[in-house]
């Protein structure tokens, strides 16, 4: 899988490199616990600081899409395809609300109204 870093765009590095490891998970270009590059390797490969990949990737872990394990690496979570497909809900339905006017607990309170 072939990642690209757009320096010039005003999203985030973290961000545009998180979101193309989702898409690619989405996408089932990355399989269940396939192991990713280690983060020295592919900042490097990026030319972006190594700080950036790790955010990154914390950001794919805590949405229960990647698994790090100290001294074993990074690697795709299992159930991460259906992971991903929630966190593309939740982000549209943000992002919709929020064109709508809606602030953060005016949100909070429609999903919680759903559970």
């Amino acid at each position: 899988m072939l990642w690209k870093i757009d320096a010039q765009s005003p999203q985030p590095l973290h961000e545009q490199l998180a979101g193309q490891i989702r898409r690619g998970i989405a996408a089932r270009e990355l399989a269940e616990g396939e192991k990713l590059p280690p983060a020295r390797d592919l900042a490097k490969g990026l030319g972006v600081n190594m700080h950036t990949v790790l955010r990154a990737f914390q950001t794919l872990r805590d949405e229960g899409l990647l698994e790090v394990r100290r001294g074993r690496g990074t690697s795709v979570a299992r159930d991460a395809k259906s992971a991903a497909r929630h966190v593309e809900l939740a982000r549209s339905l943000v992002s919709e609300a929020r064109r709508a006017g809606l602030g953060n607990r005016e949100i909070l309170r429609l999903v919680e109204v759903q559970l």
